[in-house]
């Protein structure tokens, strides 16, 4: 019997490549984290978009079979955020404004921050529209509500870019010189603590002592500097909806009554085809007015089609810088923490004294913590500077409506009268 023969195996075709997803550091964190316990995980992911070169945003947004999740849309957003031309400019900016506050003395440096907070001169480069810009366009708004909720929210943008420009981002300068000493030491003294000479000990005891004496540049999570801030954009947003909600509500009355004015001007022209010529001047007189008054609903809604652009443009932006600055917050925190974990574990080994087998046990440490928290200075810095490019994209769209639309909005409402609309200039 002749064997039939061994069929070939069919050639397997090559694994379509992967595009590996690069999530960012701390803006899935605002959606995941829940609790400072899950530092170690947070602190092993890849770095930052910010740090790759820009590519297409079709080729480097990761794809899935399955639906579009959130996360997937926060990646993209936070990539091309940290990628865009008014992002590096900005970044730009701070670093050479950083670059002309460097003080040798780290201990000087927060009196040196009091007297730049009266300055407004890093704000009035980094901050868009300027104080003047929007003192002009609320200049020829008439006062009403909706004016004095804009009017908050641009002194609640100006005041959270003022205290995270030139409080925060000198806490990330100040926290960097904390750690430039150690940095040295580390990268100086060797691994194996039998080589380790009496004098580097005393040098290591002496950087020790110092780290100790410092401050903490970043606040305690329980002083609430962020808590103001985060509250009054949540109540502003939270006023904003209720008007939001009134217009589109008078949008739909209107509509529909402008939908019933043309159903009966219809009807009257139907009426007047069929009457008798009797009662035509009576029919034309109604159809006149009728059409009148199916007209007028379609002007008012335009109008207030321009009201809710605006009511829209001031609840998103508020949006987005609350959950950006409760972002910023938690990094604080964390940053905080870490930072109070080596000062504790430097006190540990200064009541040890200079001997060598603590000293190289407190170095082994630090060198561990050291990797993460200098990460986590990073993605702080750049989250300060991507709040300022939502707050200056905020503002530029708000501010763009209100000088497109000075009248006042709230009196082309159904309940004001013909009479006052004529007063108001209406």
């Amino acid at each position: 019997m002749n064997e039939s023969p061994t069929p070939d195996p069919k050639p397997q075709s090559p694994r379509p490549q992967v595009i590996p997803r690069i999530p960012p550091l701390e803006m899935l964190r605002c959606f995941t984290l829940r609790s400072p316990s899950s530092t170690a995980t947070a602190t092993n992911l890849p770095s930052s978009p910010s740090r790759l070169p820009a590519t297409n945003s079709r080729e480097g947004t990761p794809r899935s079979s399955a639906q579009p999740s959130p996360t997937v849309n926060l990646i993209r957003e936070y990539t091309l955020a940290v990628q865009t031309k008014s992002y590096n400019e900005l970044w730009s900016k701070i670093q050479v404004h950083q670059e002309q506050v460097q003080h040798p003395e780290v201990e000087h440096l927060e009196v040196e921050v009091e007297e730049g907070v009266k300055s407004p001169q890093l704000l009035g480069q980094v901050l868009h529209p300027n104080r003047e810009s929007v003192q002009e366009g609320l200049r020829r708004a008439r006062p009403n509500t909706l004016t004095r909720l804009v009017s908050a929210y641009f002194d609640n943008s100006e005041q959270t870019s003022h205290h995270l420009c030139l409080l925060l981002h000198h806490s990330v300068h100040r926290a960097r010189s904390l750690y430039d000493p150690l940095q040295d030491l580390l990268d100086i003294l060797p691994l194996d603590p039998s080589s380790l000479t009496h004098s580097q000990c005393e040098w290591a005891f002496n950087v020790f002592l110092q780290f100790d004496r410092l401050n903490n540049p970043f606040p305690h999570p329980d002083s609430g500097n962020f808590d103001d801030m985060c509250l009054c954009f949540s109540q502003l947003r939270q006023q904003l909806d209720l008007r939001l909600n009134k217009s589109s509500g008078r949008i739909h009355i209107l509509r529909r009554s402008t939908t019933c004015s043309a159903l009966c001007l219809i009807g009257t022209a139907v009426g007047v085809t069929i009457s008798a010529m009797a009662i035509a001047a009576h029919a034309l007189v109604a159809l006149v007015g009728v059409s009148f008054f199916a007209f007028l609903p379609t002007n008012f809604t335009k109008k207030e089609l321009q009201h809710v652009a605006q009511l829209d443009a001031a609840a998103k932006g508020t949006f987005v810088l609350n959950n950006e600055l409760k972002t910023i917050d938690r990094l604080v925190a964390r940053l905080h923490g870490a930072i109070e974990s080596d000062k504790l574990l430097i006190r540990l080994g200064l009541e040890r004294g200079s001997d060598r087998y603590p000293i190289h046990e407190v170095l082994k440490q630090l060198r561990k913590n050291y990797h993460n928290i200098r990460h986590q200075l990073d993605d702080l810095e750049e989250h300060i500077c991507l709040c300022f490019v939502t707050v200056n994209r905020a503002r530029s769209r708000l501010l763009q409506e209100i000088q497109s639309n000075p009248l006042p909005l709230f009196l082309l409402c159904i309940g004001v009268s013909y009479k006052e609309r004529w007063k108001c200039g209406g």
